[in-house]
């Protein structure tokens, strides 16, 4: 049984649902070298989420984010406000609300040195925050290499 792990940054987002399974599989080339295991991927941040989701359709992701909103939305239905923490802003407890639903991981097997998922699924990014920011992403592999 073998473990590997290293950190990777996804690029500066404003709020919205990006597919970013392309560049996880690009910023780990050590999938390749297991024949068997599972990738965990762990975004160390509040106001943001990783998920797996339909990975064709965009309107899948505009969806999910106008979801989301209905959810936890950022001011009541007159403006007012809705929450006390809002340190940051008033999307910022909206951020942490919908990360604490959806979470801040995904765990995906390895089979053969490629990802394992469905024909139609993919990783998404869900930023939760107006203003764009760089999010760091902890990947762990464990498994047995090729």
């Amino acid at each position: 049984m073998s473990w590997f792990q290293k950190q990777f940054t996804l690029p500066a987002k404003s709020r919205g649902s990006y597919l970013i399974t392309d560049q996880v599989v690009s910023s780990l080339p050590e999938i390749r070298d297991y024949k068997v295991g599972l990738l965990n991927l762990f975004v160390q941040h509040t106001s943001c989420a990783l998920s797996l989701n339909e990975n064709w359709d965009s309107d899948v992701r505009e969806d999910m984010s106008d979801a989301l909103d209905r959810i936890a939305p950022a001011e009541g239905p007159k403006g007012e406000a809705l929450y006390r923490h809002d340190a940051e802003g008033p999307d910022d407890m909206p951020a942490h609300i919908k990360s604490a639903l959806i979470g801040a991981s995904v765990t995906i097997p390895i089979k053969d040195g490629k990802l394992a998922t469905g024909t139609w699924q993919g990783i998404w990014y869900l930023e939760f925050r107006a203003a764009r920011h760089q999010r760091r992403v902890v990947a762990t592999i464990q498994g047995e290499k090729a």
